[in-house]
């Protein structure tokens, strides 16, 4: 069992977290904000914005032994649902310090935890880091395989987002009425 911390070292590590995430945020140009949450926990989050997701948020929860953090991925898939439960559960296999779970209305999300011990500017940062990557990486595959709709989604973003890097508007051509 991981080290029990009281509550003046638990206010170290709060303060610790805080000074990091902002140094964090300012070597990262995608985050787009950290900030706390309010309530009974000690939790901050931190939103990146991303390529193939819009946004990730990413929540860390500080306990007295461990900070655990976690994002959500997709909803609950309407279809293939054994193919994509098997696709997480293998992806688990490949990554280090994280895994996908099945979260409150069966959504997906990407989680993890350190106990505070291992606690270290350089880990946050990995894991920040490892959370936003994987999101980013398996996202639309995910969803394209338990929605119908997602390729077509895809396709849409796609078209969009070239015909707003071109100057073009969507349908073809550039010459105005």
């Amino acid at each position: 069992m991981s080290d029990f911390f009281d509550d003046a070292a638990l206010a170290r590590v709060e303060r610790q977290i805080d000074e990091w995430l902002g140094r964090i945020r300012a070597s990262h140009t995608n985050i787009e904000a950290v900030d706390r949450a309010e309530g009974d926990e000690i939790r901050w989050f931190i939103r990146m914005r991303g390529e193939e997701k819009d946004f990730t948020t990413i929540w860390l929860t500080l306990g007295q032994r461990t900070l655990r953090y976690e994002t959500y991925v997709m909803p609950a898939p309407e279809q293939n649902a054994e193919l994509l439960y098997e696709t997480i559960l293998r992806r688990n296999e490949k990554l280090v310090g994280a895994h996908f779970s099945i979260g409150v209305e069966d959504a997906i999300f990407l989680r993890g935890e350190l106990v505070l011990t291992a606690l270290v500017e350089r880990e946050l940062d990995r894991v920040i880091g490892t959370i936003y990557s994987v999101v980013e990486q398996l996202f639309w595959s995910l969803l394209e395989i338990g929605f119908a709709k997602a390729k077509a989604m895809r396709t849409q973003r796609s078209n969009t987002r070239t015909a707003e890097r071109s100057g073009k508007p969507l349908g073809g051509s550039s010459v105005s009425n």
